[in-house]
């Protein structure tokens, strides 16, 4: 088997990339990345990809500051009494404000601590090869890899989908022109 190639279709409509993607699917080519320039609901089912779990990081983050904060002030009222006219020392109202300030922050802690370890950060060094700076602005670009001698099948699959492809070839037999840009 010869070496693999990497060919980006590039869409101006993201209805047109979620077709080449849903299509894709049924081919035997392999689906390698997904670039847009905005986010897209369209794209993400197409993608099949599941919900993300961010949001129950946030809830657990939120509910634990609530009480937090709540014991907090319990425990501060509890260990230096300030007994105004008779009123209790645990007092529901004033608790309820401290407890939805440490709700809102700890929501944030949460929020973050999810995005950090559910996020699936992209590796930025591994993408520059496979990359169209067009992906940027105004196109949507759907990379597939093939075998070498299916190259053209699978740039001709992205044109009839209403695309421009572009073909990257393996590292070793890439030529570059006196710009430094792939020659393709």
């Amino acid at each position: 088997m010869g070496a693999e190639c990497r060919v980006m279709g590039l869409f101006t409509d993201e209805n047109r990339a979620a077709t080449a993607i849903t299509a894709l699917a049924k081919t035997p080519w392999r689906l390698e990345q997904v670039h847009s320039p905005i986010p897209s609901h369209k794209l993400s089912d197409a993608l099949q990809q599941k919900k993300s779990r961010v949001g129950y990081f946030t809830l657990v983050g939120g509910v634990i500051g609530f009480f937090s904060g709540f014991a907090l002030a319990m425990f501060t009222a509890t260990r230096w009494n300030l007994i105004v006219g008779g009123k209790p020392v645990i007092a529901l109202v004033p608790f309820v404000i401290v407890g939805f300030e440490f709700t809102i922050l700890f929501a944030i802690f949460g929020n973050v601590i999810g995005l950090l370890t559910q996020g699936g950060l992209p590796d930025y060094q591994g993408m520059k090869a496979d990359y169209d700076p067009r992906c940027s602005g105004g196109h949507f670009g759907v990379l597939a890899a093939c075998p070498e001698t299916e190259t053209e099948q699978l740039a001709a699959y992205f044109k009839e989908k209403g695309g421009i492809a572009r073909v990257f070839r393996p590292a070793e037999k890439n030529a570059l022109n006196d710009s430094g840009q792939e020659v393709i």
